[in-house]
């Protein structure tokens, strides 16, 4: 298959010739009928569950679109109808194409300022917070916290802390505003955060980590006063899971590590200059670790350098086969004239093309064998050992490469078990008939079904990092597992 196009998100808009009017009940019947008719994975779905309950499934849902008139409710429900199938490599939602790009130019922003007029606030004065701050000697909850683009200063409040804004965008918060509380109950912390529309959501999981970072479930705080030693320790992880790109250093003598926040097509130039650069220090370096945590996916040839790295033995790869229909083949169409395909990728696209197109309403193998074998002319002496961190944050091209990256023996997964969202795959997106929403769903399906399924199972680690491992603690655990002697 010619340009890593295993698992790309395919972005094309088609438009329909359609009879009906855009309500959602109206939607709802053009969404059923495009998955069942053009989804790879719906008659997998069906025989495993069975007609009568998607029958179910599905006259449930044909009663509850008929009072929707609302266009992000209407999107939420029939995001909900969709999950029957599975969790992954399906996706509906509003087109915001439709949409004027700058959210802020879409907001009446003095409307906006005035509807939250009346917040609550915290008697901030800068001069005053400053002083009492400057004061504090131990670390703790109080002082000034920092996560794009907020400022939020903590001040204890009676039996609660109160986070209160001093720097914001000043049209959904203004300073002085109180942005989140959070209340110490029997030495366990709880918080409750107001979002941006200042709906509030109750976070559980609160903890100062070290001296510098305030974590409250998904949002992360970096102290800005008073200051304390920093943690390396930590220092270290909130640098590799903040990052929206990939970054490679040396942890010791013996280990260098590579983080890799995402496979996406983008990625793949930064990926193959780090390998470039760095391909004397990896292949003399004892061990390395690649932490891929959160990685969702993305282009499948976004990790073709790193294999050679890590490769011991032949790569086997079981293919997929793609479900021919008029609708699925107008992906091949766009290839044959995508500018970023050269001459080769546009030929190897019509023949496909010309392929499908004598199967229609069959699966059908693009690819002359059912399973391709990789091999690499070199076996690198080092890295001896490779550690990949993961966990349930991986899917899709993330969980094929861990397919491919295993069967080396220097190779072991650390972490916890992946999401479980590979067999069925190739996203395709296009527009709904009034154009108003987006639905994405999938092409191919994998050879592997029956007898190897990922979907819902996920990829498990070779060694299971528990909860009494702080996830901070994570590339130590590793970096010490594979130093042990």
């Amino acid at each position: 298959m010619k340009k890593g196009l295993l698992l790309i998100l395919t972005i094309l808009a088609t438009d329909f010739v359609y009879s009906q009017n855009c309500s959602c009940s109206d939607i709802f019947v053009w969404l059923k009928e495009t998955i069942e008719k053009n989804d790879a994975g719906f008659q997998y779905v069906i025989d495993q569950k069975g007609e009568p309950e998607y029958k179910k499934h599905s006259d449930s849902y044909t009663e509850k679109v008929k009072s929707i008139s609302d266009k992000n409710e209407c999107a939420e429900t029939l995001s909900n109808w969709l999950k029957f199938f599975r969790k992954g490599h399906l996706w509906f939602g509003v087109n915001s194409e439709k949409n004027i790009s700058d959210k802020n130019s879409q907001i009446d922003k003095e409307k906006t300022k005035r509807q939250f007029k009346n917040w609550e606030t915290y008697p901030y004065q800068e001069k005053d917070f400053n002083a009492y701050i400057s004061k504090i000697k131990e670390p703790g909850l109080e002082g000034v916290w920092t996560t794009p683009p907020y400022t939020i200063g903590v001040r204890k409040v009676k039996d609660e802390y109160v986070g209160f804004i001093i720097e914001a965008d000043g049209i959904y918060w203004s300073k002085s505003q109180v942005k989140f509380k959070i209340k110490d109950i029997n030495g366990k912390l709880t918080a409750t955060y107001f979002m941006q529309d200042h709906s509030s959501k109750e976070m559980n999981e609160v903890a100062l980590l070290g001296s510098n970072y305030l974590q409250m479930d998904w949002v992360t705080l970096r102290r800005v006063k008073p200051t304390f030693p920093s943690d390396k320790t930590l220092e270290t992880y909130f640098k590799f899971l903040t990052t929206d790109i990939p970054i490679f250093e040396k942890l010791s003598d013996n280990t260098a590590i590579l983080r890799i926040p995402t496979f996406d097509g983008s990625a793949k130039k930064i990926i193959d200059s780090i390998i470039t650069a760095n391909h004397h220090i990896i292949t003399t370096t004892e061990n390395l670790i690649i932490d891929l945590r959160y990685n969702g996916g993305g282009s499948d040839g976004s990790f073709e350098k790193i294999l050679p790295l890590i490769y011991t033995n032949p790569i086997r790869t079981v293919g997929v086969e793609f479900l021919s229909t008029p609708l699925n083949n107008k992906r091949m169409e766009g290839f044959m004239t995508d500018p970023d395909f050269d001459e080769e990728d546009r030929k190897w696209a019509k023949e496909s093309l010309e392929k499908l197109q004598k199967h229609l309403g069959e699966f059908v193998n693009l690819d002359s064998t059912d399973v391709t074998i990789e091999t690499f002319d070199t076996i690198y002496p080092f890295p001896k050992n490779v550690g990949i961190i993961i966990n349930e944050g991986n899917g899709s091209t993330t969980e094929q490469f861990l397919l491919a990256a295993k069967q080396s023996k220097k190779v072991k997964l650390f972490g916890t078990t992946t999401v479980g969202v590979l067999d069925i795959s190739n996203m395709y997106l296009i527009n709904s008939p009034c154009n108003d929403f987006k639905l994405g769903y999938s092409l191919s399906r994998s050879k592997r079904i029956p007898d190897f399924t990922i979907d819902d199972k996920g990829i498990q680690p070779d060694y299971y990092i528990d909860k009494t491992i702080s996830k901070y603690q994570w590339i130590d655990f590793v970096n010490k597992t594979l130093n042990a002697k």
